[in-house]
């Protein structure tokens, strides 16, 4: 059974994977088709053709490798001028790209032709495609936490502590020299659902946490839901010290990297964990604060890899929050889906990881690098500039940038996303990232 959920971890993430990529394509398709771009085809994958099937002017299939998707606009470039072999490598690879692109431009279309669309065009049909990765994200992480919701205190009570013990006390069972914890005293039970505190109606545990801890020494109302009917109770914090932490938990350090501690009002009681439903906002919040991370993670990028091949070579362990190629994102879903725990909490890692990967699609498509998007942009930007430079000063038209010229660069680009694809690969499959210990 266990491996059965594992293979069904993985199927999960390359049908994610697979839907991400085909909405990527459509991203750029609908507008090329939009704007009279002739479209020769759309794949999903590369390598040999496994199926298609033509409708209309465009071929729709899917090939062997599920590494990424492309349709074939006409007329990417400019035509080339001259014909025949050329001398030289970088010539040469220059004349064959020059070639390639003169075959997808179909007698009769001439006008047809990605090169010729206004700037602005250019710039929409190319954007496209990061653009549907960061609206799915979006959709993703608003099902995952407005719909699903985010594990957190609830208002039910789990536990109630009898006593209070010091902080940092190792100290499990209360003596009779303890004072009795202000819940217990209070009359607090498990069960017993938070209604207000301080006459402030609370929705989840952090809310009547925040009141009590700032309340110490003082007498609050409390009002609790206990079998279906509300009762009222008294309840006075003592003061503690307690380790203050952040939203997700962990300890706030001070700038010697020890916990800051603060007293704080404590009155003894534990909650239930729950989803808790957040609102329609946090999903695009929590797209964004991917976004930044992803990026932060491209800038130091060059560094994060070097220090994976140091940890395949010594056998160290990863950063969890390191690039992994799909292999890796793979393995990790598999061990997900196969972990002892509630279906619903790993569905929801499940649908984060799958939000996390269209948003690393959306920004590394946007390095402004060919053969990437984001050098597409960059290149139909600089015949902006150049064309309205030219209008500025009531020169001719410039003619359109010929990007062909900068396949040498492409080529390298090229040869190092996929020695970086290699390196990543080798890493999860003998050295895997490891977040469920």
């Amino acid at each position: 059974m266990e491996f059965l959920l594992y293979l069904g971890g993985i199927l999960f993430m390359l049908i994610g994977l697979g839907l991400s990529i085909g909405l990527h394509e459509v991203g750029h398709l609908v507008p090329a088709k939009l704007f009279g771009v002739r479209v020769g085809q759309y794949m999903i994958g590369f390598g040999p053709r496994l199926w298609s099937k033509r409708i209309g002017e465009t071929e729709y299939g899917f090939k062997v490798l599920p590494l990424g998707g492309f349709i074939s606009m006409s007329g990417m470039y400019p035509p080339s001028k001259s014909t025949g072999p050329a001398s030289g490598v970088f010539r040469s690879l220059i004349q064959d790209a020059r070639s390639a692109n003169d075959e997808t431009i179909a007698e009769g279309a001439e006008d047809r032709v990605f090169y010729r669309l206004p700037v602005w065009k250019r710039v929409i049909v190319m954007f496209g495609g990061p653009l549907m990765n960061l609206i799915l994200a979006t959709v993703i992480f608003t099902v995952l936490v407005s719909g699903i919701g985010v594990q957190q205190g609830t208002t039910t009570i789990a536990s109630v502590t009898e006593c209070v013990v010091p902080a940092g006390s190792t100290q499990t069972e209360c003596t009779a020299d303890d004072p009795k914890s202000p819940a217990a005293e209070a009359g607090i039970k498990p069960g017993d659902v938070l209604v207000s505190v301080d006459g402030q109606p609370v929705s989840d545990f952090a809310e009547a946490t925040a009141i009590v801890q700032a309340a110490p020494g003082e007498t609050l109302d409390l009002v609790v839901l206990r079998d279906g009917t509300e009762q009222s109770l008294s309840i006075t914090p003592v003061a503690a010290e307690r380790t203050i932490t952040d939203a997700s938990g962990q300890p706030i350090l001070d700038d010697a990297g020890d916990p800051v501690v603060k007293e704080v009002g404590y009155v003894g009681m534990g909650s239930q964990m729950g989803y808790v439903q957040q609102p329609l906002s946090a999903g695009p919040q929590m797209a964004a604060e991917n976004v930044a991370r992803v990026g932060s993670l491209l800038v130091t990028l060059p560094v994060r890899l070097w220090d994976i091949g140091v940890s395949l070579v010594t056998g160290g362990e990863r950063d969890p929050n390191g690039p992994l190629s799909v292999v890796g994102v793979g393995r990790l879903a598999g061990e997900v889906a196969a972990t002892d725990a509630p279906v619903l909490n790993r569905f929801a890692i499940l649908l984060g990881l799958l939000g996390s990967l269209n948003v690393a699609l959306f920004v590394f498509n946007l390095i402004p690098l060919l053969p990437l998007d984001g050098g597409h942009i960059v290149v139909a930007l600089w015949d902006g500039i150049k064309r309205a430079w030219a209008k500025l000063f009531r020169r001719p038209p410039p003619a359109p940038v010929d990007a062909t010229k900068l396949v040498p660069l492409t080529v390298v680009v090229a040869v190092l996303l996929i020695a970086m694809g290699a390196l990543l690969l080798i890493a999860d499959l003998f050295n895997p990232v490891n977040l469920l210990g």
